[in-house]
């Protein structure tokens, strides 16, 4: 086998663990020594060792020597003292002459000096194979670490005509069990889910992974202004965590009773023309280390973030069915009186779930690949 073919194992291993690890990245790695895999590892969830440590590990409960052996990794070795001692240092203890990298780290706390001290103590290194995969794969942790914000991944399920619900708000279901079963496929690999009061209101979510098994749930945001969803709800039930951003002009008496919820945090933040900034809720999030941040909608919801143009990726679920104009749109006003001011998206991905589409789309001059 190839290069590339030894880095896909070490990818299809870190894939394993998309959405369990944040805010750490997603990170597989494979030891390879006279042409035989001897270890294999990923990094389970944060706090416990890193992909490198595993595959080390798994390697030396077998028995085998690792000096002269070739470590395959999908992110750059740690070089810094975190809950975890430095990867570095394990690949020079245990004699590991080439490592192979996926991509580099952006996490100032490394990029590229991990290489660096591999390459001082003799080790040969390799950097670049299956890059873009690599990438692909922590498009989030990039996002959240070089800009300090999360990962903003909106979710449209329509109709052919671009529909979300009829007039009088009914949406269940626009789309098949098969597209449904995939969006709890792309919330468990998020850290967060969130909505608006009026999606609450009207469907009154869960917000909860169902349909496959999961380790964990997201925490549920929720943009309540006034605090108008009542604290009966699904959205503060116990099956997770949730963080309510409202204004300053909630009400008392509900604040009071939601800060006694012990999976409830609450945040207030300032209104402009009656709606919150979307960079303000970021910034809350991301104190909060939430690394990859969901937007189910609704329509206001979805449309706020494209307007701030503050989103990396949409994922848009078609079902073969047509409303008419007297249905909710998927997206509000723009003010696009061009065509060639409009919002154009490229399409990095195609599905096809029963009679559903799916398309997984970035902006046309998106950093992320």
């Amino acid at each position: 086998m190839n290069l590339e073919n030894y880095m896909q194992i070490a990818l299809d291993l870190a894939k394993e663990r998309k959405g369990y690890t944040h805010p750490n990245p997603t990170v597989g790695a494979i030891i390879l020594k006279d042409g035989k895999i001897i270890g294999k590892g990923y990094h389970y969830k944060a706090g416990m060792p890193h992909a490198e440590r595993e595959a080390i590990k798994d390697a030396k409960s077998k028995g085998y020597d690792l000096k002269g052996s070739t470590m395959f990794v999908t992110l750059e070795p740690c070089c810094h003292y975190g809950k975890t001692p430095p990867c570095t240092n394990a690949i020079l203890e245990e004699g590991i002459s080439k490592v192979v990298v996926a991509t580099l780290d952006p996490n100032p706390l490394v990029a590229g000096k991990g290489v660096e001290i591999l390459k001082q103590n003799g080790v040969e290194v390799v950097v670049g194979v299956l890059e873009d995969e690599a990438k692909k794969l922590n498009e989030d942790f990039f996002v959240y670490i070089t800009q300090k914000r999360p990962f903003v991944h909106l979710k449209v399920a329509q109709t052919f005509d671009g529909k979300i619900a009829t007039k009088t708000g009914s949406s269940k279901w626009i789309t098949s069990q098969e597209s449904r079963k995939f969006a709890h496929i792309l919330r468990n690999q998020a850290t967060a889910v969130l909505v608006g009061s009026n999606t609450a209101l009207i469907d009154n979510p869960s917000l909860t992974v169902r349909y496959i098994q999961t380790e964990k749930q997201p925490v549920r945001v929720l943009l309540d202004s006034k605090l108008k969803v009542p604290l009966d709800y699904n959205i503060y039930n116990n099956q997770a965590k949730t963080i309510v951003i409202t204004s300053k002009i909630a009400d008392s008496q509900k604040l009071k009773e939601l800060s006694k919820k012990e999976n409830v945090q609450v945040y207030q933040l300032d209104l402009f023309d009656g709606k919150f900034k979307i960079k303000d809720i970021l910034e809350i999030l991301y104190q909060n280390q939430i690394v990859h941040l969901l937007v189910e909608g609704g329509k206001e919801v979805i449309t706020s973030f494209v307007r701030e143009n503050i989103f990396d990726k949409i994922s848009l679920f078609m079902a073969p069915k047509i409303i008419g104009e007297d249905g909710i749109s998927s997206f509000g006003s723009l003010g696009v009186l061009d065509i060639k001011d409009s919002l154009k998206l490229k399409v990095d991905d195609f599905k096809r779930f029963g009679n559903d589409f799916y398309f997984e789309c970035y902006k046309e001059n998106s950093p992320v690949e």
